[in-house]
């Protein structure tokens, strides 16, 4: 999937298909560092982009959504930078016993920490595993959570609510942080002159320097633009500033179609920019839909109508559908103001038959 043009400093790639394990990867361009959402099948990423994560975050620990994380560790454990893992409760143990399955006797001192964050309802469970020790399980603490927030850098946020699954599973909405916007229309209202006052004032409010002091500008004059001084450059941007609604994405995965799950749903991604949420299920089987806790399709349009984002992006499919998974488009109806995305089947490699192999031995050519 290539970049959508919704955001301002991250570019988000769903690095599966209709049918693979939902998989997507947050790139935040500003620092070409990255954002995981979910760990199931990964196997075709390059080594260069597991190389770029700084979180993941898994939102329950079926095989299809943290199987790969054994091939994250894989091919990053030299890696100098720490990682963070954040997951429902539960999470750190099976940390545990992914790593603890391995042999670890020549670790380096350089070698990554895995931070793992265990959310749970009202607080956060905090372990370390750090390489340079083999990965063994140490407890750090907990803390009180304030809010739904749960992660957070320069440029985004991540929050997270647990949702049912028949065992907590986490729903997630990426938020990116406010940026230094002017509308046009106010700088003229305000008879102000664009110009390299504007360059300070980002600089000031970059680095949190906004407090009330005066900054020299242009003003618009009959005779062309002239210096003034503002007394208060914290009112001036307040003036100035366009407001825009902060874009979001939110990742929805295995959840029932439930009062409970719908209502935390409101509540944390309305209007969301971009929503990927599973489509497990066509509306014809929505009985095994509700037996296994997954939504079909008439309940993705129900949540989109309630929900209102501006892209949709339907995902995890069962491989019941494999010989008809564009079906589910057909079912799909978003309300108007939604555009509706559309992915392959499949973008991992069709698995090789012995037939297909050449034979030990066998002369090229």
């Amino acid at each position: 999937m290539t970049a959508l043009r919704l955001f301002h400093t991250v570019e988000p790639y769903l690095c599966s298909g209709l049918l693979d394990d939902p998989l997507l990867l947050v790139r935040i361009r500003p620092t070409g560092r990255s954002l995981l959402f979910d760990c199931g099948q990964l196997q075709h990423l390059a080594k260069r982009t597991l190389r770029s994560i700084d979180a993941v975050f898994v939102t329950h620990a079926h095989m299809d959504h943290f199987m790969g994380f054994d091939h994250v560790v894989r091919h990053t454990h030299v890696s100098p930078r720490p990682l963070d893992l954040f997951g429902p409760p539960g999470i750190a143990t099976r940390v545990a016993h992914k790593l603890g399955s391995y042999d670890w006797n020549l670790a380096e001192e350089w070698w990554r920490t895995i931070f793992v964050h265990e959310v749970h309802k009202e607080w956060i469970e905090r372990y370390r595993f750090a390489g340079a020790r083999g990965f063994r399980e140490e407890r750090i603490g907990n803390e009180p959570r304030c809010g739904a927030e749960i992660y957070a850098n320069e440029h985004v946020t991540v929050a997270a609510q647990l949702c049912d699954h028949g065992l907590p599973v986490l729903a997630f909405r990426l938020t990116e942080q406010e940026i230094f916007s002017i509308d046009p229309s106010r700088l003229t209202a305000e008879g102000l002159h664009p110009g390299p006052w504007l360059r300070q004032l980002k600089g000031r409010w970059k680095g949190g320097g906004l407090g009330g002091q005066p900054l020299d500008v242009l003003c618009v004059t009959a005779n062309g633009p002239e210096a003034a001084t503002v007394a208060d450059d914290a009112a001036l941007y307040r003036r100035l500033r366009a407001v825009r609604p902060a874009a979001g994405i939110g990742y929805v995965t295995d959840i029932g179609f439930t009062t409970a799950n719908c209502e935390i749903l409101r509540e944390m991604m309305t209007e969301v920019s971009l929503l990927c949420c599973e489509c497990t299920f066509l509306a014809a089987d929505e009985a095994k839909a509700r037996n296994s806790r997954h939504l079909c399709s008439s309940d993705v349009n129900r949540l989109a109508a309630d929900l209102r984002p501006k892209v949709l992006l339907p995902m995890h499919l069962s491989k019941a559908y494999i010989h008809r998974p564009f079906d589910v488009y057909t079912e799909l109806s978003p309300p108007i103001g939604t555009r509706l995305l559309r992915l392959p089947d499949y973008v991992t490699a069709r698995p090789k038959l012995l037939t297909e192999l050449p034979p030990f031995g066998a002369e090229e050519g």
